[in-house]
């Protein structure tokens, strides 16, 4: 995901700043363009009875989009697309199977530095956009996703055992597995932002679940941040 991010970042820079950029976007088209980096933390809604999630919960968001005026006003209508990580940390373990995946309980006898579950997606965000002469903007939006990678780490003590590894010894360990099943393919939900300038504060509610039903835990994020835009 961090190179992902990185490409993207850098292809943007490059469209900005190449001696060559007019032959790539002209002026009306590049005054189009928004580019937004943020960071974002979930609050985990319908956490499975015992476990618990960690205060913050740490994401980031990366996107692009083409904003269509509506005349000479001061409203706009912006489309784009763009990538999010969600990071979920807690006092559990993901045990995942072709038919169910759930969230463990960590024993309490058991010590660990942490234990998280990944997902990313690909999305496509729309908006629309007020923007006052004085630089202030609010946007209300929707964005769907796409799931294009998922993961989960423990990082502690032994033993632990799931379908997905083992630590069957005493003593700090670590652990990853890639590709967590039964997680739902496709996401949605309405976005809203508020902002001055370049800097934004931004929320999400992810009206779809992180599971599909009946395979996993009914659980899903609203996600609050801030969002830099300084294109």
């Amino acid at each position: 995901m961090k190179s992902t991010f990185s490409f993207t970042i850098l292809l943007a820079v490059f469209l900005f700043t190449s001696p060559g950029h007019s032959q790539v976007v002209n002026e009306k088209t590049k005054k189009r363009i928004s580019i937004g980096v943020g960071l974002s933390t979930d609050i985990m809604m319908n956490m499975p009875s015992g476990i618990k999630a960690r205060a913050i919960n740490h994401g980031a968001t990366v996107f692009g989009t083409y904003n269509i005026p509506f005349g000479k006003s001061d409203f706009s209508f912006a489309i784009g697309v763009g990538f999010s990580s969600h990071n979920i940390y807690g006092n559990f373990i993901v045990n995942s199977t072709p038919d169910s995946t759930t969230l463990l309980k960590i024993p309490d006898s058991v010590s660990y530095k942490r234990s998280k579950l990944t997902v990313v997606y690909a999305e496509v965000p729309v908006e629309f956009r007020f923007k006052s002469k004085s630089k202030v903007t609010v946007a209300v939006g929707f964005k769907a996703g796409l799931m294009i990678g998922s993961s989960t780490k423990y990082v502690g003590d032994g033993p632990i055992v799931t379908s997905n590894y083992k630590l069957e010894e005493t003593g700090k360990q670590r652990a990853k597995f890639l590709g967590i099943k039964n997680l739902e393919q496709f996401t949605y939900g309405p976005t809203l932002r508020i902002g001055y300038k370049w800097f934004n504060v931004t929320g999400y509610c992810m009206l779809s679940h992180l599971f599909v039903k009946n395979r996993g835990p009914e659980m899903y994020p609203i996600s609050v941040g801030f969002i830099l835009m300084p294109f």
